[in-house]
């Protein structure tokens, strides 16, 4: 039994490469729900940290990444994914995310808010939530109220987040824990460790959400 060991966010990074070309395509989070999804398919899922759920690599632009081989490293706590990519991996078009030579130190450091990839990632979500139709879904239940209910709530996020921006409101309690259109899961357990489950042959610690 192979054993992968999650961060304390219950994630594990998964590096996709093409397997034709041993190109790096991209970096992404796996939880085992994420790594249930891709196994039970040929299509890698991910794990959106900005959306707080499974993400359908090429969902939106229609560039999945279908897998051929996936390994574990030394350590167990990263994934290495061989793919056959349907066309480019990264959002910009560029065949691979990893375009922008370095030379030197940069010139400076930022912390990441997700980037354009936060819109790819959303539509994926609210994608599979209109084809699944999970009961108990928050954004299921308004694509079954309707395209006007669906406005509705659109508005009502925009103006929130309008008012957010206008007052410098970086904590706005009416928005709550969940962003526009998007019902999150919540995961449970992390880094506790206290029991196995397995999946697959691969152990991971209980208490983890595996999918909605």
């Amino acid at each position: 039994m192979t054993e992968i060991k999650l961060d304390d966010r219950g994630l594990v990074p998964a590096i996709a490469q093409d397997i034709n070309t041993g190109r790096v395509l991209m970096l992404g989070y796996m939880n085992p729900g994420s790594l249930k999804r891709t196994l039970e398919g040929t299509q890698v899922w991910f794990y959106s940290r900005s959306q707080e759920d499974l993400w359908h690599k090429g969902e939106v632009s229609g560039n999945y990444l279908n897998l051929r081989e996936w390994y574990v490293d030394c350590d167990s706590d990263t994934i290495l994914l061989k793919v056959d990519p349907d066309g480019p991996a990264c959002h910009t078009g560029e065949i691979s995310c990893f375009y922008t030579e370095m030379d030197g130190l940069p010139d400076d450091y930022e912390a990441s808010d997700g980037g354009p990839r936060v819109l790819e990632e959303l539509f994926a979500v609210i994608k599979d939530r209109q084809r699944a139709m999970p009961e108990g879904s928050y954004t299921a239940k308004l694509l079954a109220e309707g395209t006007s209910r669906v406005a509705q709530k659109v508005i009502e996020e925009a103006g929130e987040t309008a008012l957010a921006a206008a007052t410098n409101d970086t904590e706005n309690p009416a928005r709550g824990n969940r962003g526009p259109f998007v019902s999150y899961p919540h995961l449970d357990g992390f880094g506790r460790g206290v029991a196995q489950r397995r999946l697959g042959g691969i152990a991971f610690p209980s208490g983890l959400a595996s999918s909605t």
